[in-house]
């Protein structure tokens, strides 16, 4: 029997190039940039890479060296839920971009993943794509932080989660509440109610309309209810408004999708758009534009905010050390007919 010094004992593993990006606290890509002797890498980051292949023996062969540099083309689009109209002129812009670029978009449904049990996130990483872009709210936020450790990351249309070196395309949401209110306000509404949405794009779409209200002496906090992004959270806001003593003579919903259920609200309760209630959306999807809806709704240039993720994406798989970016899209207020002077007192 052979003695315990000479017993065989497996291998340690050799460091792969994920361990050092690991270890350097940096993307899998930058990696591959230093490896490559690419210019545009900071002293610093160079570095720290540099370091962590001395702390960890890292030594790459060509094969790997090859895998390590190589491309699917492909990009990770991740939504929250594909059905949200929201989506569709930011999708155009995004892809029209990406095509551009000679980059394909793979899309990941998380409400539909997370049915069926699979991570989108993880779903997508196991796809090989060089790099994210989370369009809206996600709840895939853990995953989200690893991820972006290996590719990059770029938010479009949200500004969750907080992801250092993660580029941040939206629209002047805060600007868009504001209109939204100063329209109502100028029509004479002074019970004005929001559905406030989540995450810190709900957050500043509040602070817009409260910092309006407040500025022309109403209390903001009157008629503000939680209304969530979907038809049914707007339904049950709305319904919960309209059945107060001192119903509000309008409503400021987070999305035109709460707008529709606010809609759907009003006519339950035997009330009308734009006689009893006034009504305005955000997104100005094509659901606004229907002509017998015809909802007043801010322009949240979702087709520009598209294009630049795409163009902030593109520049990251050359650059990953760029600083992060925070880039705003101008709103605009669409005035249609679910808007008017508010009702006579009685």
């Amino acid at each position: 029997m052979a003695g315990a010094d000479e017993q065989a004992r497996a291998p340690e593993r050799a460091p792969t190039i994920r361990d050092v990006a690991r270890h350097a606290g940096v993307s899998k890509s930058l990696v591959s940039l230093v490896l490559q002797g690419h210019g545009r890498v900071s002293d610093a980051s160079r570095a720290a890479v540099q370091q962590a292949i001395a702390d960890l023996g890292y030594r790459p062969n060509s094969r790997a060296r090859a895998l390590s540099t190589s491309r699917s083309n492909t990009v990770g689009v991740l939504l929250n839920d594909l059905s949200n109209p929201w989506f569709v002129d930011l999708l155009a812009g995004l892809a029209t971009t990406l095509h551009s670029s000679g980059l394909s978009p793979v899309l990941a449904d998380s409400r539909t993943d997370h049915r069926i049990g699979v991570g989108s996130v993880t779903k997508l990483l196991a796809q090989d794509v060089d790099g994210l872009v989370v369009v809206g709210t996600t709840d895939e936020e853990a995953d989200l932080v690893g991820a972006a450790e290996e590719v990059p990351v770029v938010l479009a249309g949200t500004r969750d989660p907080d992801l250092a070196g993660a580029d941040i395309v939206v629209n002047d949401d805060f600007a868009g509440a504001r209109a939204a209110a100063q329209h109502l306000l100028a029509l004479g509404h002074t019970r004005i109610a929001h559905l406030s949405g989540p995450g810190k794009i709900g957050a500043l779409r509040r602070d817009g309309f409260r910092t309006t209200l407040a500025e022309a002496g109403l209390d903001p906090d009157a008629y503000l209810e939680t209304g969530g992004m979907s038809e049914e959270s707007g339904y049950a806001a709305a319904r919960r408004l309209l059945s107060r003593p001192d119903r509000p003579t309008a409503i400021f919903a987070f999305n035109d999708v709460a707008a529709i259920g606010a809609l759907s609200a009003t006519d339950d309760l035997g009330l009308y758009v734009p006689q009893d209630i006034s009504l305005v959306g955000y997104d100005n999807t094509y659901l606004s534009r229907i002509r017998h809806i015809s909802l007043t709704s801010v322009d949240n240039g979702n087709f520009g905010v598209g294009v630049q993720a795409g163009r902030f994406l593109v520049e990251r798989l050359t650059a990953p050390a760029l600083p992060r970016r925070v880039h705003l899209v101008p709103t605009r207020l669409e005035v249609r007919s679910s808007t008017a002077a508010p009702p006579p007192p009685h």
